[in-house]
């Protein structure tokens, strides 16, 4: 059975692309996005398994 963990990350508008290329090259998925508290700014949810 697979296990996994999680990250949650701020997403700046202005370098998602290499942010969400970062946490690819480290083996993470992205699972979903999201307003972030109190409607400002985002946050990205991913996963991976576990090693």
């Amino acid at each position: 059975m697979t296990t996994w963990e999680y990250l949650t990350a701020p997403l700046l508008i202005h370098t998602t692309k290499q942010i969400l290329d970062n946490f690819g090259s480290e083996g993470w998925e992205l699972v979903t996005v999201v307003p972030g508290p109190e409607g400002k700014g985002l946050v990205a949810y991913f996963k991976r398994p576990k090693a």
